[in-house]
């Protein structure tokens, strides 16, 4: 901790992604508090000797910094700018760092509204994904300059390998989705690679080592499609997580007024692996929409789920897993864990959204 004043640290959202982190800004030697929606996810944490909070207020009263890790961008707006949230629970001269990935207004919105409270707010995503905040090693992306971090940036390194600085509120947020679109690309180019090579009657496995020494590699083939040819749908990020993302990314290049096709495919897939029940998945099971009907059973697919509605979506869209064999019909082709964020609420629709 060389370097920093900061010495007690809150924590909220210990999910997935949020509970490593946690714990590595223990392992920096700061006294953590942490508080989480469902309590059993921060046990480990406590039993470490971290202080559990009831509540985001109570949790960010004497916090020098508090970082979130939450599921959507309702939840951040909730937990920062509630009339209990963070910004009016923090002491004058705290620090908040937000490591969901959430829109880029609402990152500049709650970074405005810190300043003017006295407090310094900051967006800062990551990615690496459940085994990268294991090891320590995401990348962040911080909407920050270097010097105006200088304070946290030791507990940013804790849990981090790369740390990009993009000097502004929201910017991090807006790499963070140059990211998501890229990967849902990968995902959905991988899936139908896997398709094809299962058609052709090639080892799947094979085919995957000889992509990713090729062009057509990627960090999503090398780490995902094996997972995915072993039938392991286990999330490190869930399906329901990259679908809130490619919508963040939509709704970018309609402000923008451009097009994404491959984000338009990738959204129109997860979504359908969504309805069927696939929302807590990893985002390897994308390739489920392409395996028969057994296979997709035995993840907890259920494709009866489809309603008319649904369909008439897919077909209007164009879009649809045409691989998928026998669910013509039914898709319409001859096609950090859940919000940790404290607030008991009911999802509402976000304006930044």
């Amino acid at each position: 901790m060389q370097g920093t004043t900061i010495r007690t640290v809150s924590f909220i959202g210990t999910g997935i992604m949020g509970a490593p982190i946690a714990a590595h800004l223990m392992d920096a030697g700061v006294e953590l508090t942490v508080h989480s929606r469902t309590k059993s996810k921060a046990d480990p944490l406590v039993a470490r000797g971290a202080r559990w909070a009831a509540d985001v207020a109570s949790a960010a009263r004497d916090a020098d910094a508090v970082f979130t890790m939450l599921g959507y961008p309702e939840e951040v707006e909730e937990v920062y700018l509630a009339r209990d949230g963070l910004i009016s629970s923090t002491r004058p001269g705290a620090w908040m760092v937000d490591l969901t990935t959430s829109s880029p207004e609402l990152a500049r919105d709650i970074h405005d509204a810190a300043e003017v409270a006295g407090r310094h707010a900051f967006d800062c995503p990551v990615t690496g994904g459940e085994q990268g905040a294991v090891d320590g090693t995401l990348t962040l992306m911080a909407g920050v300059s270097p010097q105006e971090a200088a304070a946290v940036r030791p507990l940013l390194e804790s849990f981090s390998a790369h740390i990009h600085y993009l000097g502004g509120a929201g910017r991090g947020q807006a790499a963070k989705l140059c990211n998501q679109v890229s990967l849902g690309a990968a995902m959905v180019g991988y899936a139908d690679a896997l398709a094809l090579a299962e058609r052709e009657g090639l080892d799947k496995s094979q085919v995957i080592d000889i992509v990713s020494q090729g062009m057509g590699g990627s960090t999503a083939l090398r780490a995902l499609a094996p997972k995915s040819v072993a039938g392991d749908y286990r999330p490190g990020f869930m399906v329901e997580h990259l679908r809130k993302d490619l919508r963040l990314a939509l709704a970018e290049a309609d402000e923008f007024d451009v097009a994404f096709p491959s984000v338009q495919t990738a959204e129109s897939l997860y979504d359908l692996l969504c309805k069927i029940g696939g929302a807590r998945l990893g985002t390897q099971a994308v390739t489920l929409l392409y395996a028969d009907d057994a296979t997709a059973a035995a993840a907890g697919l259920d494709w009866s789920g489809l309603d008319e509605e649904a369909e008439g979506e897919l077909d209007d869209a164009g879009h649809g897993h045409a691989a998928h064999q026998g669910h013509e019909d039914a898709c319409g082709c001859g096609c950090d864990d859940g919000c940790d964020c404290g607030h008991e609420h009911e999802p509402h629709e976000s304006r930044h959204q």
